[in-house]
């Protein structure tokens, strides 16, 4: 199965935004990619009040694009995560939302960021909690491009951003049967310098399974400065693809034989000891 990584320098113009990605996810389905990926707040990236404004529902124009061309491309396309305004009567605090899109063009499964990015890096303070809500559900889904003989469909898990840091969300993925990963991001300049790829690594390692992350790349509004990078790492933790320092999409060929051989000989999956594992009642960590 071939995959690829869009990596864009999104802004506070949705519709330059939106004709880059057009641009791009068409390059990489014309290259070959049967499952595509967005990156992070790819339609709309800019300050809280103007994510806030600009959020709309998963009926609104920037989903509705990815299922038109989802359809018209044959693809599994992974709409990285929009500014979701789930109940936009209500105005409530947005999601920050992924969406798998079918090659039907039907919603496949609807992932809200369940860790908010509430930290202090490099001297910037970011709240992501003050203006959305956490998701509460760990999502998979089963991409439609292609299956493992005899016919068993992929399962897909999905993540966004910040949840790279937090293992805990893709052994549960792992054990639900996730054969690839995906993770749309804005990781920081800083952040994707010293700690991107190795977490990508130590992901696809530990869990046994393809990563495909497309970054933001450059600055966006009000002055976040986002490091690229974007990679497609395999399940024995090999980076496939690299994208270099500008708006683009990589492409990878994820051999899925080979991830079978991998947990065959090493199966670290397999033998886990869940009955081992206590975790430290509150306070104590």
């Amino acid at each position: 199965m071939r995959a690829a990584a869009i990596q864009l320098n999104s802004t506070d113009d949705r519709d330059r935004n939106l004709s880059t990605a057009d641009r791009l996810v068409r390059a990489a389905a014309k290259d070959g990619a049967e499952l595509v990926v967005l990156p992070e707040r790819w339609s709309l990236l800019g300050t809280r009040e103007q994510l806030a404004a600009g959020a709309e529902p998963l009926d609104g124009p920037a989903i509705g694009w990815a299922r038109a061309t989802a359809r018209e491309l044959a693809i599994d396309l992974v709409a990285g995560s929009i500014a979701e305004q789930p109940n936009p009567a209500a105005r409530e605090r947005i999601a920050n939302t992924s969406v798998h899109v079918g090659p039907d063009g039907e919603l496949r499964a609807v992932y809200r960021k369940l860790h908010l990015f509430d930290v202090e890096v490099g001297g910037d303070v970011y709240r992501e909690s003050d203006g959305a809500e956490a998701g509460e559900e760990i999502v998979t889904s089963a991409l439609a491009a292609a299956a493992v003989p005899p016919a068993t469909p992929v399962s897909l898990g999905m993540a966004i951003c910040y949840d790279l840091r937090f293992p805990e969300l893709f052994r549960i993925l792992a054990l639900r049967g996730a054969l690839v990963v995906t993770l749309p991001s804005a990781f920081t300049l800083a952040t994707t310098r010293d700690h991107w790829e190795p977490l990508l690594r130590a992901r696809a390692i530990e869990n046994q399974c393809f990563m495909v992350a497309p970054n933001q790349i450059g600055v966006a509004p009000p002055g976040t400065r986002c490091g690229g990078r974007s990679l497609i790492v395999d399940p024995w933790g090999v980076v496939l693809a690299t994208a270099p320092d500008r708006e683009c999409h990589v492409v990878a060929e994820l051999d899925l034989a080979r991830q079978r051989e991998i947990r065959a000989s090493l199966p670290s999956l397999a033998n886990r000891r869940p009955d081992a594992y206590a975790w430290p009642a509150e306070g104590e960590a």
